[in-house]
């Protein structure tokens, strides 16, 4: 991919000892700057000296050396002026920076590159690199191998003098190759996206630079690392997104189209970056080259993609100015490298110990449950954590439009729809309806619908008839919404359907007093039947939120439909002991609370925990107690 970027528009004058740098990369101890470094940030400039090149470019003595972290903390979104620093990944730092006059702060990518001009040499690094194509002699197949061939050969066409040497004035007019022939199918996975081609000017590009007598073109250590880093970065990465790509604390990446990239970060929430396009066309070509990394072209005739990059974020992409009138448009959904428990759930206030021991009980014994909200309320990372509550031993089938479920059981299906845009043509659609007809004849315990919004609605809540329990999220802010459009266009449930579904979870962003948008559960709600006289349904609210102490309300305790008529019959409580089955919800929230005192917050670790507590038989109920 090319990147196609402009240049960074700082948001601060450059330091007038930013001319500094070069005697301090040569002799990092001896710098004056480095000195006054944290040890912390001491150890990421040894690793990475760009980060040194941009804190002499940095203003220190106007704005302070900025803070050096290497994880951040939810506390840190209380600092009203950010000037901070934390690692993107082994090679990319972010500096956090603040701005008076917006309420979006900055976001500032610290790249090899970052500082470099390269631009004038990477035409010349091209032309020496399609010389050496021929020469090899295996088919890289991953990214990771892709990336090991292109380092491999840019040692072949670039050196970089240590310090003190005196550069060569001999010059070579060509690299010499290999065995002409040998890997020429592999010119294809290069070649698409070297922009330097043999031809009439390839000479006089390769004149401006002083070469080795072998023909290595002579760079600096900078430039080479920078080099290196935007060979990998643009021809077998995402390009400019690879830092935002990296970042696990960013959520989403939006660009709106020409201009800045803007993110919402999971500690400063709203930012705004650095870099960006400043015209359509260079922005519709990377917008294109993107498409191609998630293996559904985008065309004018089909300017819409809905797709996955191959980290497995979620992205939808408009394209072309005659739709966007800013040019090309895309948001990237971030996919969670590690998915948030339950119990971490709890760490935000996203619901308690007792709405969690509630929803375990009741989907370890087989309730269908819809989680329910507006658009980024957090639905699909709500419904994720509580797969944790799902039998072990159970076979979950899973189906998606993009994949984004992560499930912890070993015995998990995991099916994705097909549709038009992946090249197959007009025949090759594989809907989620087809899928999920499908998945009744898999004999799953559970069905996991990525969202509910059409005809794959009807085959749900017949899956939910013949008794298999359905988890899905669904786009309504309330219950009684939520049943309008069940039984409206174009998911039709008949009425007397609904009550097959169990359980409604309705969560949501709300704004708290000090300003900070957080998610809660705002209630969890039993369906409990359809009144065929009234034409009306019944349900009942079992957790309410309240919004003034923010905190959750057992508003159904003693009055549960589900519990005392469905799952207490199950686990063979009883009528006499019915009252039981709310002292088993207490216990099981004492259980959470016992793990995550013990440090057991993590998605995979609590869910082997769940397993152990279940095998010991630590959750079975002893119907003889008085």
């Amino acid at each position: 991919m090319e990147s196609l970027s402009f240049t960074p528009v700082l948001p601060f004058e450059p330091s007038s000892s930013s001319g500094e740098e070069n005697d301090c990369l040569n002799n990092i101890e001896g710098c004056a700057l480095y000195r006054m470094l944290p040890v912390n940030a001491k150890e990421y400039v040894k690793q990475a000296p760009h980060l040194l090149e941009y804190m002499h470019l940095f203003p220190v003595d106007v704005y302070g050396i900025p803070l050096f972290f290497s994880e951040l903390k939810r506390d840190l979104k209380g600092i009203s002026e950010p000037n901070l620093i934390y690692p993107a990944d082994e090679t990319t730092f972010v500096h956090i920076f603040h701005d008076a006059n917006d309420v979006r702060n900055y976001y500032i990518p610290i790249e090899p590159s970052f500082l470099h001009s390269v631009q004038e040499l990477l035409p010349a690094v091209e032309i020496l690199l399609v010389d050496l194509l021929d020469s090899l002699s295996t088919d890289p197949v991953t990214d990771e191998e892709r990336a090991g061939v292109l380092k491999g050969l840019f040692t072949k066409v670039a050196y970089a003098p240590p310090p003190g040497e005196q550069i060569p004035k001999a010059l070579s007019p060509a690299v010499q190759g290999g065995k002409p022939g040998v890997g020429s199918k592999l010119k294809g996975f290069l070649q698409k996206d070297l922009t330097a081609r043999k031809n009439v000017k390839s000479d006089a590009i390769l004149a401006k630079f002083p070469r080795m007598p072998d023909g290595r073109l002579v760079i600096s250590a900078s430039e080479y690392k920078a080099l290196e880093y935007l060979l990998i970065r643009d021809k077998i990465d995402v390009g400019m997104l690879r830092p935002f790509i990296n970042d696990r604390y960013i959520e989403d990446i939006t660009v709106d189209g020409v201009g800045p990239i803007f993110i919402e970060h999971k500690i400063f929430k709203g930012l705004k970056s650095v870099v960006g396009w400043n015209n359509t066309e260079d922005l519709d070509k990377f917008v294109i080259k993107l498409a191609e990394r998630t293996k559904r072209p985008i065309t004018y005739r089909n300017p819409i993609v809905d797709s996955t990059l191959p980290d497995g974020s979620r992205i939808n992409i408009v394209y072309s100015t005659d739709i966007s009138r800013k040019g090309s448009n895309f948001t990237i959904r971030k996919v969670m490298d590690d998915p948030i428990s339950i119990l971490k759930l709890v760490e935000f206030k996203t619901c308690d110990y007792m709405v969690a021991g509630y929803l375990w009980i009741c989907i370890e014994n087989g309730m269908s449950l819809f989680m329910s909200g507006e658009t980024a309320s957090g639905k699909t990372t709500s419904l994720n954590a509580m797969t944790a509550f799902i039998p072990p031993e159970n076979k979950i089938v899973s189906i998606e439009d993009t994949p984004e479920l992560q499930i912890p059981h070993r015995n998990w299906t995991r099916e994705v729809s097909k549709g038009k845009g992946r090249g197959e043509g007009e025949g090759g659609d594989v809907t989620m309806f087809d899928l999920l007809r499908a998945a009744l004849r898999q004999r799953p315990n559970q069905i996991l619908v990525g969202e509910i919004r059409g005809v794959e609605g009807s085959v749900a809540f017949g899956a939910m008839q013949t008794g298999h329990p359905v988890l899905s999220t669904f786009h309504a802010a309330s219950v009684e919404k939520l049943i309008q459009r069940l039984c409206g266009e174009p998911i039709n449930i008949p009425k007397t359907y609904v009550d097959n579904l169990n359980l409604v979870v309705i969560q949501s962003a709300v704004r708290r007093p000090s300003g900070e948008t957080v998610r809660r559960i705002i209630s969890v709600n039993e369906l409990v039947g359809f009144n065929p006289e009234t034409q009306g349904f019944s349900f009942v609210e079992m957790f309410h939120w309240d919004p003034v102490t923010d905190s959750f309300e057992f508003t159904g305790k003693g009055s549960s439909y589900l519990l005392e008529n469905k799952v207490a019959t199950m686990l063979g409580i009883p009528d006499h002991k019915k009252a039981q089955i709310y002292r088993e919800i207490e216990k099981r929230a004492r259980i959470l609370e016992r793990l995550h005192k013990a440090g057991y917050s993590g998605f995979y670790d609590l869910f082997h925990m769940i397993t152990k507590v279940k095998k010991q038989g630590l959750l079975t109920i002893d119907v003889t107690e008085s």
